[in-house]
């Protein structure tokens, strides 16, 4: 049985945790979640190992980055921890960020998050489920997580 980790944030104005949660389990019907929520995104990536200590075989992390420098600098410090994490285990830790200025209107905020919540995670069960090459059919399209995908040039 395939193991799926899911780590969501306090902070975020949206429950990104439950929609990807909704999406594995619809995308990978013999699975099993586990989920762990922390105050905000400098607590993803030990959240993150964590999981994958637990026996996770991936992890997505939801978060949100509000409109200040600072925030944009714990940002940084966070995708640098999850990388690390990755690193340190060979397991996919699918970063899901949604940044405050992306959008004034708190509804575009709202689409932002769901549709990238939803592609990131189907993108986690590609990839823990069928392995790398089940997204090689998509490289080179120009797909896009909360926004319209921008499409191939050639």
């Amino acid at each position: 049985m395939r193991k799926y980790g899911v780590v969501d944030t306090t902070f975020s104005r949206v429950n990104m945790g439950d929609i990807a949660e909704r999406t594995i389990k619809k995308e990978d019907n013999d699975c099993e979640i586990k989920r762990y929520t922390v105050p905000g995104i400098k607590d993803l990536p030990v959240a993150a190992k964590k999981l994958i200590d637990w026996g996770s075989d991936g992890v997505i992390t939801l978060g949100w980055v509000g409109r200040t420098q600072l925030d944009k600098y714990s940002y940084l410090s966070t995708s640098i921890g999850l990388i690390m994490v990755q690193i340190l285990t060979s397991k996919h830790v699918i970063d899901v960020t949604v940044h405050e200025d992306e959008a004034e209107h708190p509804d575009d905020l709202v689409r932002i998050a769901e549709d990238r919540a939803t592609k990131h995670a189907i993108n986690l069960v590609r990839l823990v489920r069928d392995g790398e090459s089940s997204l090689r059919g998509y490289a080179g399209k120009g797909l896009r997580q909360g926004y319209r995908n921008a499409g191939e040039l050639s």
